[in-house]
């Protein structure tokens, strides 16, 4: 009894580490630095970067939206404030005074709000924010519909998206923001919704996303490798997802291996501040692998490439690392290729948490954004 008990533990192990992977974004399998360090120092490193890193603590005024189905969804709103000094107002989008626009953002796929933490803090108190976690990550409840493990749909995503503006921002224009599975949404959104895209959003910014085409991805791995566990992987997520208790212990017995898979899938660069990183593994590493399961399954059905024309009018900001291995910058080169009038970046060493890599390259993107979209007056 006791050898099965220790086998299943060690499954256990190995199941962590394979949605270690899953988590920061790859498929399968990928060589990890052999580690020098002792375990017992790379737990207190990270108890101490957990303990100090700054990130990730920003708060604004709570609310819940209800999903269709149910769910409780939980968003944050980050108010104009009238005594911003104007020169903080200048230094970001080069004018005086903000205009009453609502910046709505949507996170990544195993991520929460708090990916967007730089991007907050340069906008706070300049423009009205939303903030807002995907259903099962975050503060947000889990689907409610459906049998437990169901898998969840991008179109469901872009119907969570229109339950948070009704309920955060249900009048004034709006600037649609979305990273990665974020960025899924909005397209998911638009698709549904064209009449409110056409009557109330005036710009739009698809940061390391994807417009279909994600069952071509080879995550920087041999393809023969990836197609091989393409076949197997939804059936081992489903049985995975039963057993949730034993695969968290499985993961945590493996932070380690957990950590350098992170950093490899969503950094390029070698420099990348430790508490950045450490940060990035926290908001990955807290997301439930029920949840890792209920939404693998829809990258793969992921097609929104049609309803990008519904963006066709307006000011758009594509924008990507130019070494992102879970969705690379050709995808949005492609999704810039559908939308001739949007602004494409790459940003030079950087991967898919763009964001918290390069964020000063990001943010200023988005203050140009603004400005394109009207969003901060002339004058």
């Amino acid at each position: 009894m006791a050898e099965s008990s220790g086998s299943s533990w060690r499954r256990a192990g190995f199941a962590g580490a394979a949605i270690g992977v899953l988590a920061a974004g790859a498929a399968a399998g990928v060589a990890v630095e052999r580690l020098t360090v002792g375990r017992s120092v790379r737990q207190k490193a990270r108890l101490a970067l957990d303990a100090t890193g700054p990130y990730g603590g920003l708060r604004g005024t709570p609310g819940r939206a209800l999903a269709d189905d149910g769910t409780v969804l939980y968003y944050e709103v980050d108010e104009v404030e009238e005594d911003t000094p104007p020169a903080r107002r200048r230094r970001l989008f080069g004018r005086k005074e903000p205009a009453p626009v609502t910046v709505v953002f949507s996170h990544g796929y195993c991520l929460n709000q708090d990916s967007w933490h730089f991007q907050r803090a340069a906008l706070r108190g300049l423009v009205r924010t939303v903030h807002w976690d995907q259903r099962g990550h975050g503060r947000s409840g889990n689907s409610q519909a459906g049998p437990e493990g169901a898998p969840v749909s991008i179109d469901r995503l872009g119907r969570d998206l229109k339950a948070v503006l009704d309920a955060a921002a249900p009048e004034g224009p709006l600037v649609l923001v979305g990273h990665s599975m974020g960025g899924m949404t909005v397209m998911a959104f638009a698709e549904q919704y064209p009449e409110l895209v056409r009557d109330r959003v005036v710009g739009v910014a698809l940061v390391g996303t994807s417009a279909g085409k994600l069952a071509e991805v080879t995550y920087g791995l041999p393809l023969a490798g990836v197609n091989a566990v393409r076949r197997i992987l939804p059936g081992v997520l489903r049985a995975l997802g039963s057993q949730a208790e034993l695969v968290e212990r499985g993961r945590r017995a493996t932070a380690d291996l957990f950590a350098g898979l992170i950093k490899k899938y969503s950094f390029a660069s070698k420099d990348v501040d430790p508490a950045v990183a450490r940060f990035a593994e926290r908001m990955i590493e807290s997301t439930p692998i029920d949840v890792v399961a209920a939404f693998y399954p829809a990258f793969a059905e992921h097609d929104k490439a049609a309803a990008l024309a519904v963006f066709s009018e307006l000011p758009v900001l594509a924008l990507a690392g130019d070494n992102d291995l879970v969705t690379p910058s050709s995808h949005t080169e492609a999704i810039a290729g559908l939308l001739p009038d949007a602004e494409l970046v790459i940003v030079p060493d950087a991967g898919h948490l763009v964001m918290l890599e390069h964020p000063e390259a990001v943010t200023d993107r988005l203050a140009d954004l603004l400005v394109r979209a009207g969003a901060v007056p002339a004058g």
